[in-house]
C-alpha cells in the first residue's frame, strides 16, 4: 500500500484529513472545468461555429452518459470503501469483481440504447438539422465506447474510495493533456471532423483507464481479485447495484431537470441566454471547493461506518459543514460585488443589459449558498452511509420543483422566476435531507456517544 499518497479517514484529528482528501478532488473538479473549455474552444476554434453548435447541442446527452458512468463509479466505490474501513480485504477483492461485472453489462446496455434511441433524441432535443449529421456523430461515438468511460471511473471511484484521492487527480489530469494534444492532431492534421473530438476524448479515458489499473497493480495489488473472487453473490451484487444506480440515476435526474430549466431559459432570448451562460460558468467555479468537501465527506462517512465510528462520523459531518458553510459565506460576499467585472470579463461583453441580468443571477442564487452547502454535506453523507433511496429522492424532488417553475411559475414571474428556481428548490431538498439524515440511528448513536464524552 502507498502510505504516502492514502489519506487516513478513520483513525486521527478529522480537519487536516478532510482537508488532505479534499483538495486533490477540489483541483480534479478545477481541472474538468478547464478541460471542458480547452475542448469547446479548439472545435469552435479550427472546425468553425457549425461544428461548436453540432457539439453543444449534444451537451445534455453528454452530462447525462457521463455523470451517470461517474455516478455508477462513485457509487460502487462507496461500498468498497465501507469494506475498506473495514479492513475486509477479502469482501473488497469481491467487490472489485462483482464491479467490474456489472460495469460491463451496463455499458452494453447503455450501448445497446444509444444505437435505437440516440438519433431520435437529438431530434426531440430540437437540434437544428444542419448541424444534426455532425451532432449524431460525436455523441454516437462516445455512446459506443461507453464501456471505456465506465473503466475509467470505476477505476478512480476505486481509488478514491481507499483514500487516494490524489492518484485519481494524476490521472484525471493525464486524460485531459491527452485529450487536448489527440483533438489538435485529429482536427488539424488529420482533418477528421468533429467526431474526432468524441474520439480523443475515448482514447484519452482508455489510456488513463489503463494506467490506473496498472498503478493498483502496483501500489495497491490487494484491491485486484483473482479468478475465485469473481463468484454470485446476490447481497453484494444487489448492494452495489443499487448503490450505483442510485448515484448514477441521481446524476441523470439531476441533468434532466437542467435540461428543462433551460428550455425556459432560451425563450428570453439570445442576450439573457448569454447572461445565464456566464453566470452558471463563474457558478460552477464558484462551488467547486463545496463539492470538493461534500465528495470527502461521502468517503469519509463510509469508511468510518466500515470502521464501527459512529462518534466520528457525527464529527466529520459538524466539522465538513462548518468548512462549506464558510466558503459558503465568503464567496456569497464576493459574488454581491464582484459579479459584474466576472461577468462582463467572461462574456466578452460590456452589453450593460447582459451584465446585469448576469449580475442579478449570481447576487440573488449567492444568498442560497449557504443552504446549498448543507444540501451537498447532507446528501453525500447519506450516500456515504449506504443510503440509495433518500438521496434519489432529494433528485426527483429537483426535477419536480424544476418542471413546476417551468409550467406555472416561470412564464407570469419572468426571468427572476429562472433565478429563484434552484434557489428555492435547494431550501425544499436540505430540509428533506436534514430530516432524512438527523434520523438516521448511527446519526443518532454518534450523537449519543459524543454526549456521553462531554463532545456535544
Amino acid at each position: 500500500m502507498n502510505k504516502k499518497r492514502k489519506v487516513d479517514l478513520v483513525n486521527g484529528p478529522i480537519l487536516p484529513s478532510l482537508l488532505s482528501f479534499a483538495f486533490p478532488i477540489l483541483l480534479s473538479n478545477i481541472f474538468q472545468q478547464l478541460y471542458n473549455t480547452a475542448d469547446v474552444l479548439i472545435v469552435g476554434r479550427f472546425l468553425g461555429q457549425e461544428s461548436l453548435a453540432a457539439v453543444g447541442a449534444t451537451t445534455a446527452i453528454f452530462d447525462l452518459i457521463i455523470g451517470f458512468t461517474l455516478g455508477v463509479g462513485n457509487g460502487m466505490g462507496i461500498v468498497i470503501a465501507r469494506y475498506y474501513g473495514a479492513r475486509n480485504f477479502t469482501k473488497i477483492k469481491e467487490a472489485v469483481a462483482a464491479t467490474w461485472i456489472l460495469g460491463g453489462l451496463l455499458s452494453i446496455l447503455v450501448m445497446l440504447m444509444g444505437f435505437v434511441g440516440l438519433y431520435p433524441l437529438l431530434q426531440y432535443l430540437d437540434t437544428p438539422v444542419e448541424i444534426l449529421p455532425q451532432s449524431y456523430q460525436y455523441i454516437s461515438m462516445i455512446v459506443t465506447c461507453v464501456g471505456v468511460s465506465f473503466a475509467y471511473n470505476l477505476f478512480a471511484g476505486l481509488l478514491r474510495s481507499i483514500g487516494d484521492s490524489l492518484a485519481a487527480l494524476g490521472f484525471l489530469i493525464f486524460s485531459a493533456l491527452v485529450n487536448v494534444a489527440l483533438d489538435l492532431y485529429f482536427i488539424t492534421q488529420l482533418q477528421l471532423g468533429v467526431q474526432s473530438a468524441g474520439l480523443a476524448t475515448i482514447i484519452s479515458q482508455g489510456l488513463s483507464a489503463i494506467l490506473c489499473f496498472y498503478y493498483i497493480r502496483k501500489s495497491v495489488p490487494e484491491l485486484l481479485p483473482q479468478l475465485k473472487h469473481f463468484k454470485w453473490n446476490k447481497a453484494l451484487y444487489a448492494d452495489l447495484l443499487e448503490q450505483g444506480l442510485a448515484m448514477g440515476l441521481m446524476s441523470s435526474i439531476v441533468s434532466i431537470g437542467s435540461v428543462i430549466l433551460q428550455s425556459s431559459v432560451n425563450t428570453f432570448g439570445a442576450v439573457i441566454i448569454s447572461a445565464q451562460t456566464a453566470a452558471r460558468r463563474i457558478m460552477a467555479f464558484a462551488l467547486l471547493p463545496m463539492t470538493a468537501i461534500s465528495s470527502a465527506m461521502t468517503t469519509f462517512a463510509s469508511q468510518n461506518l466500515g470502521a464501527k465510528r459512529p462518534d466520528r462520523i457525527v464529527q466529520g459531518l459538524r466539522i465538513g459543514s462548518r468548512l462549506s458553510m464558510s466558503w459558503a459565506g465568503f464567496i456569497c460576499i464576493f459574488l454581491l460585488f464582484a459579479s459584474p467585472t466576472l461577468i462582463s470579463f467572461l462574456a466578452s461583453s460590456t452589453d450593460g443589459y447582459l451584465v446585469e441580468n448576469g449580475s442579478l443571477y449570481l447576487q440573488i442564487s449567492s444568498v442560497f449558498y449557504p443552504i446549498l452547502s448543507l444540501l451537498l454535506i447532507y446528501r453525500n453523507c447519506l450516500q456515504g452511509l449506504g443510503q440509495k433511496v433518500l438521496p434519489l429522492v432529494s433528485s426527483f424532488i429537483e426535477l419536480i420543483g424544476k418542471i413546476a417553475f417551468v409550467v406555472l411559475i416561470i412564464p407570469w414571474a419572468g426571468y427572476r422566476g429562472v433565478i429563484l428556481c434552484e434557489p428555492l428548490i435547494w431550501v425544499a431538498m436540505t430540509i428533506q435531507l436534514y430530516f432524512s439524515l438527523f434520523r438516521h440511528p448511527l446519526i443518532k448513536e454518534g450523537k449519543a456517544i459524543l454526549a456521553a464524552k462531554g463532545q456535544s
